[in-house]
């Protein structure tokens, strides 16, 4: 089995972790935690990995990271390891490191640049959702059609998508009508 090995940052948001081994990272954590908490979720993830300092690369990929949570728009071309990544979610995450910081793509304009029917825009969501890469692979920056964030995995889920799309001066969507029931009728 190939050696696993760890690091984890304090960012403006709280911890962020970094899994690597011979062929790129294979995971990341993005934690409002603290990076003790971090720590342990991912030797639960991964408990034969190993702290240690990242080699260059992935040190730069996380300084990038924590520029970017703290308002800086940036996105890193770190090596990834993909292997173990259905190839559909793999198109899909290429797309999605495409987006500029700043900028958002929807569902189904991910699924028509992947040369899909715009019906597997529900697809593209659920190849998201498994985005062990987070924020390298900037799955915040898809949103649904209709000025609606969609969903996010991250802790947090759509108020940290919303909060990441704003740090990146996005034109942050808005959010959803929502009503109690029996609150009468939606404003129209």
């Amino acid at each position: 089995m190939p050696m696993l090995a760890f690091a984890i940052v304090p960012t403006a948001i709280g911890a962020f972790g970094v899994a690597w081994g011979d062929a790129g990272i294979v995971r990341t954590w993005m934690h409002d935690r603290t990076i003790e908490a971090t720590r342990q979720q991912i030797l639960r993830a991964l408990p034969a990995a190993r702290e240690q300092s990242p080699p260059a690369e992935v040190a730069a990929a996380m300084a990038d990271v924590a520029a970017l949570l703290a308002g800086e728009r940036r996105s890193t071309d770190v090596g990834l390891d993909t292997r173990a990544i259905p190839a559909f979610d793999r198109r899909v995450y290429e797309v999605a490191r495409a987006i500029p910081p700043g900028e958002t793509m929807t569902y189904g304009a991910v699924a028509k640049a992947l040369g899909e029917e715009p019906m597997r825009a529900r697809d593209v969501g659920v190849a998201l959702a498994r985005n062990p890469y987070a924020p390298i692979v900037p799955c915040h920056r898809i949103v649904a059609a209709g000025g609606r964030l969609g969903g996010y995995s991250a802790p947090g889920g759509t108020s940290t998508k919303r909060r990441l799309l704003e740090l990146e001066g996005a034109a942050v969507v808005a959010p959803p009508l929502q009503a109690a029931l029996f609150d009468g009728d939606l404003p129209a």
